[in-house]
Order: C-alpha cells, then sequence, then structure tokens
C-alpha cells in the first residue's frame, strides 16, 4: 500500500512539474491563467496518451472538450438567432429585433480552433457574436466550416469564402436588409487567419473587390514558414498554447503526414525553391526592436517539402506570404495582438508591413494578454481579460463599420 501512494504522490509531483510554467507577472487573475494553462496542458498529455494507446485521436479528445460548450440558437429579447445554411455550409445568423430606418452593418466571424476544432454553437463564440449584434445593431454571420483532420486544406477556407460570396449577393443582401457599404470580416486565432485570407483572396477577385469595408484579426496565425519567431521561443510552454501544440494542430489541417510536426519543430521545413519567400517573414526587419530583445535572427533550415506539402509555401495558410502590392489592396483594418502569445510576432509583422504599404489600420497590442482570451470571456472559465478584448473589438467596428 506504501509502494502504491508513493508512486501515486511521484506521479503528481511529475503531473504538476510538466504542467508548471511561471505565470507572466502583469497577468491579471494569474491564478485563473494558471488553472487554464494547466487544464490545456493536462488535456494535451491525455490526448496524446490516448492517441499512442489507439483508443482516441488528439482531435477528437480535444473535440469532445469543446464540444461541451455548444449551445442550441436560442433567440432572445434583443436578437433573433437562426441556424440555416448558406451553399450548404451551415451558418448562424443573429438579427437584431428593433426596427432600424436605416440598413444594417454586417459581421461575417470566424470562429478558431487551430483549423481542427471549435463551431459557431461555442457558448464564447454564441455569446460575442450575439454581444455584437446587440451593441451594433448589427446583422453577424457565423459559419461552421469543414474542420481538419477529416478535411484537409483548403476545405475550411473555401467553405469561408463560398458563406462571404453567397452573403455578398444582391439579394441576400437586400433579405436581411444589410448595407453592402458596412460589412466586416472578423476571426480569432486561426479564424484571423482565414479572415486574413478570405479578404485577401476577395480583393484580388474583380467581381467582389472593395465589397469588404474593413478586416478584425484578434491574436491571428499569419505565417507557417518561421516557426521560432521570438514570440515562439518565449512562450513556447504558454501560457495556455504551446508551441508544439500549435504545431502538431496545424499540421493536421495541412496533411496525414506523421512525420511533419517533427520537422516544423526543427524549423527545417522550407523547400530550397521557396527561400525567397523568408523576406517576407523575416523578423529582423519588421519587428519593432523592443520585441528582438538579445534574440539573433537565424533563417530556417531548407528542407525538401515543397512537393508532399505545398500548403507550407501557399499564402492561403500564410496571408503574410503576398507581396507588397497585393497588401496594399486590403481595407480598413483593425489587428490585436497579445503580448504573452507564441502567435504576438505574425501580428506585429503584419502591421509593420500594412504601415510600410498605406494601408490604414489601427492596432490594439496587449500587455497583459493571452492566446485564446476570447475563448474565456465566459463561465466557467471567465477571465476578465476576455471580456476587455470583445470591448476593444466592438468598440473599434462601433466606430468604424
Amino acid at each position: 500500500m506504501k509502494h502504491k501512494t508513493l508512486c501515486f504522490g511521484f506521479f503528481f509531483i511529475f503531473l504538476a512539474y510538466y504542467i508548471y510554467i511561471p505565470i507572466p507577472e502583469n497577468v491579471e487573475e494569474p491564478w485563473k491563467v494558471r488553472i487554464i494553462d494547466a487544464g490545456m496542458k493536462i488535456s494535451s498529455l491525455t490526448a496524446t496518451w490516448l492517441e499512442n494507446m489507439g483508443l482516441m485521436k488528439f482531435e477528437e479528445f480535444f473535440g469532445i472538450l469543446m464540444g461541451i460548450q455548444d449551445t442550441k440558437a436560442v433567440s432572445d429579447e434583443n436578437i433573433t438567432v437562426i441556424d440555416t445554411d448558406f451553399n450548404d455550409i451551415p451558418v448562424r445568423l443573429y438579427l437584431p429585433k428593433r426596427e432600424s430606418e436605416r440598413k444594417r452593418p454586417a459581421v461575417i466571424y470566424i470562429h478558431g480552433g487551430a483549423f481542427i476544432l471549435g463551431s459557431f454553437k461555442m457558448l464564447p463564440y454564441d455569446s460575442m457574436n450575439r454581444w455584437t449584434a446587440n451593441k451594433l445593431d448589427a446583422v453577424v454571420i457565423a459559419p461552421d466550416y469543414r474542420l481538419a483532420p477529416q478535411y484537409l486544406f483548403p476545405a475550411a477556407l473555401e467553405d469561408c469564402v463560398l458563406v462571404t460570396k453567397f452573403f455578398l449577393q444582391d439579394k441576400v443582401l437586400a433579405k436581411y436588409r444589410v448595407d453592402p457599404t458596412r460589412i466586416c470580416i472578423s476571426g480569432d486565432s486561426s479564424g484571423g487567419t482565414l479572415a486574413a485570407t478570405v479578404t485577401q483572396l476577395l480583393q484580388d477577385d474583380p467581381e467582389y473587390k472593395n465589397k469588404i469595408r474593413a478586416q478584425t484579426l484578434l491574436y491571428p496565425g499569419l505565417q507557417a514558414l518561421d516557426t521560432l519567431m521570438p514570440s515562439f521561443r518565449e512562450y513556447e510552454h504558454g501560457p495556455f498554447l504551446t508551441r508544439k501544440v500549435a504545431i502538431k494542430m496545424t499540421c493536421l489541417y495541412l496533411s496525414e503526414d506523421k512525420e511533419l510536426p517533427k520537422t516544423i519543430l526543427r524549423n527545417a521545413h522550407v523547400p530550397k525553391e521557396s527561400r525567397h519567400l523568408f523576406k517576407f517573414v523575416n523578423w529582423s526587419d519588421f519587428l519593432p526592436e523592443k520585441y528582438k530583445k538579445n534574440h539573433v535572427y537565424t533563417e530556417p533550415v531548407l528542407g525538401k517539402l515543397s512537393a508532399s506539402h505545398p500548403g507550407l509555401v501557399d499564402s492561403r495558410v500564410s496571408p503574410l506570404l503576398v507581396n507588397d502590392s497585393q497588401l496594399q489592396k486590403l481595407p480598413l483594418t483593425y489587428i490585436l495582438t497579445c503580448e504573452h502569445d507564441i502567435l504576438r510576432d505574425d501580428g506585429l509583422i503584419y502591421v509593420t508591413r500594412l504601415r510600410n504599404v498605406g494601408v490604414t489600420f489601427t492596432h490594439d497590442h496587449i500587455e497583459d494578454g493571452i492566446h485564446g482570451a476570447v475563448s474565456f470571456a465566459t463561465a466557467p472559465f471567465h477571465l476578465q481579460l476576455g471580456q476587455r478584448l470583445i470591448d476593444k473589438y466592438i468598440i473599434w467596428l462601433k466606430e468604424n463599420l
């Protein structure tokens, strides 16, 4: 019995050691953040064990956990909520009930989840979209795009493009009394990646050019070429999103190749013929000095993966890979970055490049921010930080849409 107790104790000591990281001093509600971070690491460890034992795939375990937060389309006194489909793709619509003499703005909100998780049904997204519709008196459209690894790249992107183009039809805008000059595409994390890419693709399409007034990107991932930028190194172990988990999930979107995450972890995945793309994401050129710190830029190791993994160097996966003339076409932009986030530098580089080409933008950098914060603006993991970020997003939309 003593040996069992001792082993049990050592197991929990090991677990505590495995999941523990110092929480940055300036983070609000540090104990809540610590619990969220520990929960993520324990979930990741459990998912890995289950996958290694052949009981359940990594993403399936996370899917079950996130599915607990799913909500039904319930209307309230202010908003009519409807689950329907656009072009056979599920969407949830939020339609203000109060009468309005003028046509309303519209927001297309693309949820995050590393391309493999999440849904518009989840309580944090449902609450955020409901709040957006109510505060802005706006129509909100939330697509449920196909998820990887069942549907690999570019399935998610194709769904988001189809939903957007369907909504932009004159007859659809008229049906919902939407002002065609006040339409915004938004997204967080991988949803921000998709939102940025959809906006770029529409701006390159003569039929849809200039039909999007604004894009709003909340801590987006914008490139997959260099996974050793300063923010990737500083926050390799979190809080919340670790480099290893982020790479594993992104790889599930791109390929079924089990060796791919190992190659990307070594930052040795870019083929020689794509070396010219490094200039678009070279953090030594684009990061403000305060974020370079003592880091020394090292060009990623050139690999041989282009033929089997073209998505790695595709601008539809990495919106930062487009040239300046394409970036210059972008509409009014809001981008929010978080200090304690491995994706921080993606956003900061995007900001610098937008400034260089003259795109009008607003950048909010949250000094105490962590990745995924808007997903923790509701119970049971309520963070004041999450609500602060949502409020900033809503205020910007109200002033600019």
